[in-house]
C-alpha cells in the first residue's frame, strides 16, 4: 500500500529484508505478555497451617528489569527496520538532519 518493496527489500523473492527482525520483535513482545503476569498470584504461604505469605515483589521487579530491556529490543529493531523505508528507498528525498546520524552510523 506504501509503494515500498515487501519486507522493505529491493528483491524481496531471493531477500528477506527485515523480516527477520520484524519477527524476533514478535517474540519479545511476546516473552513481554508471558512476564507482565501479576506476581501477586503467585503467592503462597511458607509455614503449614498460617495465612502468612511471601511477598514476591523482589520476583516482580526482576521480571520488569528484563521487561525493560525487551521494550529497549524492540524500540531499537523498529527503528532499525524502519530506518531504509524512511530514507534509502525514498530518494531522492532527504531526511530531516537529526535521522541522518543514525542513518549514517547505520549504512557507513
Amino acid at each position: 500500500m506504501s509503494g515500498l518493496p515487501a519486507f522493505l527489500a529491493p528483491d524481496s523473492g531471493v531477500n528477506s529484508g527485515f523480516m527477520l527482525a520484524q519477527v524476533t520483535a514478535a517474540a519479545l513482545v511476546a516473552e513481554n505478555r508471558m512476564l507482565c503476569h501479576p506476581a501477586s498470584v503467585r503467592q503462597h504461604p511458607h509455614f503449614p497451617r498460617t495465612r502468612k505469605t511471601r511477598s514476591m515483589a523482589t520476583h516482580g521487579a526482576r521480571r520488569l528489569l528484563t521487561m525493560a530491556g525487551n521494550a529497549l529490543n524492540i524500540v531499537a529493531l523498529e527503528f532499525l527496520r524502519r530506518l531504509p523505508g524512511r530514507v534509502d528507498l525514498r530518494a531522492p528525498l532527504k531526511t530531516s538532519p537529526r535521522l541522518q546520524n543514525p542513518h549514517r552510523a547505520r549504512c557507513g
